[in-house]
């Protein structure tokens, strides 16, 4: 039997919890039970389903302070953005549990007379949901709802740097009520859930898979669904463009850049990927930018710092290898060294022990062209490229040339930028005057390209995941009336003239 430890990567010494690995098989037996139990859940009232979904809701209330110790010790973010990540989970609670009174279809008039045509949502049936471990409260969440809500069993494959967070939301969420073989927890590596992922989807009882991890992957889900004519649910990595025009409130776009850019040690989708600056503003822009990474605290991530450590050693080390794609044109900025923060490579004004944990230098690489290699590539950890540009129009292409649109944002006063940019930018998120981070819990969160398939998580627009349209058409004439060919023709004058 295989086991994983998941450390505190605060402090390595620190097992948070030792969870067995579960085989293709287990997994694909975790769907079969899924899927044996979805019909019942599917048929009790969508409004008892929400009754359900409050439950929870007032749990994870109830527990959201002990759930966002666990976030901050199983994978290093900073406290307040934990308690920020177990908020969402009730805020998507909140927007749902009123949603089972809401799914509505439509009453459609008809070509004939006595003929009604309707439609309704249907659930998909057993949803393998997959999740990465930088938000491992909040991104299941937008997930397992709606799914659940819609009368959708789920087996849900956490990160496994976060098994004991996604155990402590499986056992909140059965205590609300979800049967316990309608929301199965699986905790596995990278192969074994791809493998088990195709038995269930040879077997039939896996009709649909939500992914949130690296467009790599994504790739490759996506490519094996699509040949069970299904589509996943796919959220992806981001290269996010932050852009500064002349008129900007520089002191507010300072705030916006530095929690993009390194809020969760830079570990997020929608972090900050370059910071655009334009000509005017360039070099006084990047020194407040420079002055204020240097100058904030990085650390224990129970106290008062800009951010904590990396998920794990595996994330770090991936941060490392993209320091190497800094090309002697780059100017490096932000702090006292680059790389694992150590006592021997040490960050000035560190908060805690950081032999003990798994900590990196906040970096800043200036001069970035679309040449480069860090132009392209997602760096996913505290790595912010700075460029510059001299119109909307050469920063709009800057920020959409790489290929990914998951989320950008723009700092200016002037109506007629915001505009070029919403119309011209490839992102499906936009933020004007605020950062490239920070979803809300009602609005659709997805991406374009290398970002995401087009579905959307969040609001009303989940909908459309986890449920398929069925159209009924009631003919009580008591006679066959065809579409399209016994239409009632209203008599007129097409000569009419006045």
């Amino acid at each position: 039997m295989s086991t994983f430890k998941s450390l505190n990567p605060t402090n390595l010494s620190d097992v948070v919890v030792e969870t067995k690995l579960a085989t293709p098989d287990e997994i694909a037996d975790a769907a079969r039970r899924a899927k044996a139990a979805q019909k019942a859940w599917a048929k009790m009232p969508a409004p008892a389903r929400g009754r359900v979904i409050a439950n929870a809701g007032r749990l994870f209330e109830n527990n959201k302070e002990a759930l966002s110790k666990l976030v901050t010790r199983e994978m290093g973010k900073v406290y307040r953005e934990a308690l920020g990540d177990v908020q969402e989970v009730i805020d998507t609670c909140d927007f749902f549990l009123g949603e089972g009174r809401r799914l509505y279809g439509q009453t459609v008039p008809s070509e004939m007379p006595n003929k009604n045509l309707f439609t309704f949502r249907m659930p998909v049936g057993t949803a393998l949901i997959i999740t990465a471990g930088n938000f491992p409260a909040a991104v299941p969440s937008w997930y397992i709802i709606p799914a659940l809500l819609t009368g959708n069993s789920v087996v849900w494959k956490p990160s496994e740097y976060t098994p004991a967070v996604a155990e402590a939301m499986t056992a909140i969420f059965h205590a609300a009520g979800v049967p316990k073989d309608v929301l199965i927890t699986v905790v596995a590596e990278g192969k074994e859930t791809f493998e088990g992922m195709v038995k269930g989807l040879d077997e039939g009882t896996i009709n649909k898979v939500g992914f949130t991890g690296s467009t790599e992957v994504g790739r490759l889900i996506g490519a094996k669904v699509g040949e069970y004519i299904q589509s996943a649910c796919l959220e992806l990595g981001g290269k996010n463009p932050m852009i500064i025009m002349p008129d900007a409130d520089l002191d507010l776009a300072l705030d916006g850049a530095l929690f993009a850019g390194f809020g969760t040690a830079g570990q997020r989708c929608t972090s900050l990927g370059t910071l655009w600056i334009h000509d005017s503003v360039y070099d006084k822009f990047l020194k407040m930018y420079a002055d204020k990474v240097a100058s904030s605290k990085v650390g224990d991530p129970m106290e008062d710092v800009l951010f904590g450590p990396m998920i794990s050693d595996k994330y770090l080390a991936t941060h490392e290898e993209n320091l190497k794609l800094i090309q002697p044109h780059h100017t490096v900025l932000g702090s006292t060294g680059i790389g694992r923060i150590t006592k021997d490579n040490p960050r000035e004004g560190f908060v805690g022990d950081p032999d003990a944990g798994v900590f990196a230098h906040p970096t800043i690489v200036a001069g970035i062209k679309k040449e480069d290699a860090l132009y392209s590539t997602e760096t996913f950890g505290p790595l912010v490229t700075v460029g510059r540009f001299s119109t909307i129009e050469e920063a709009i292409e800057l920020g959409n040339d790489h290929g990914f649109g998951l989320s950008a944002a723009i700092y200016t006063s002037d109506p007629k930028t915001v505009w070029t940019f919403r119309e011209g930018i490839s992102a499906g998120m936009l933020s004007i005057n605020n950062s490239t981070s920070g979803a809300e819990a009602h609005l659709p969160f997805g991406g374009n390209g290398k970002s995401g398939n087009g579905s959307r998580q969040s609001g009303i627009w989940v909908l459309d995941v986890f449920t398929r349209w069925q159209s009924l058409n009631w003919d009580w004439s008591g006679k066959l009336q065809k579409a399209q060919m016994d239409n009632e023709e209203v008599p007129h004058n097409p000569d009419f003239k006045i």
